[in-house]
């Protein structure tokens, strides 16, 4: 069984080291622009102090070949805010706001504007369903979300390497990273700084 994860692994790292990668360093961040052979878009952003992953992003064609929107996998969404009317801002203030911000070692997911007690909150795997369940004893908060990381390389999902803390209204949840992901991680890294000292990646990257 350990078999089909390894490959998997070794799947998905060789599709980002064989994609077409753009790299610029500005504004104290080193920016990853990837373009795979099946159109798909990736970009990332990283801190170039810590190297610590700010932003990932993806993008896809529609059926026509024009390319959509970007979502937002790692960091803050970019919504629309500067052209909402005040009182739509207002509004959106006082809801869940849910986004992703890692650490080295863990997958961690921050869901914001939630004033319960920490023992409210119960917070699990589902591996049959490939995703973790955030539920609240008072039913106020309910949310299921994926760790695509785990789906790409096929690792399994353990609710061991789950943890959660809660703290100025912000429940905290973080997925240990297995050492399959770490060690990728830690490779790629290193492959994306060699884009910078080659001098490639000038011009646009594309992240924007």
């Amino acid at each position: 069984m350990r078999s089909v994860p390894n490959m998997a692994v070794r799947c998905w790292e060789d599709l980002l080291k064989s994609s077409k990668k753009t790299a610029l360093v500005h504004d104290g961040k080193r920016k990853i622009h990837y373009l795979f052979e099946d159109g798909k878009e990736m970009a990332e952003e990283y801190d170039l102090t810590t190297d610590d992953l700010l932003v990932r992003k993806w993008r896809s064609r529609n059926p026509l070949g024009a390319p959509g929107s970007w979502e937002a996998e790692v960091g803050e969404a970019s919504a629309a805010l500067a052209s909402a009317d005040s009182e739509t801002i207002k509004e959106n203030l006082s809801n869940p706001v849910f986004l992703r911000q890692d650490t080295k070692t863990t997958f961690q997911w921050r869901i914001r504007n939630l004033p319960y007690p920490k023992e409210v909150f119960s917070v699990a795997a589902a591996p049959a369903d490939r995703c973790c369940v955030v539920r609240t004893a008072n039913k106020k908060y309910y949310k299921r979300f994926v760790v695509p990381d785990l789906d790409r390389c096929q690792l399994p999902l353990d609710g061991a390497a789950l943890s959660f803390t809660h703290a100025n209204n912000t429940l905290i949840i973080s997925y240990k990273k297995p050492k399959e992901v770490l060690t990728l991680e830690r490779d790629l890294l290193r492959e994306l700084k060699k884009l910078d000292s080659t001098g490639q990646g000038e011009g646009d990257c594309k992240t924007q």
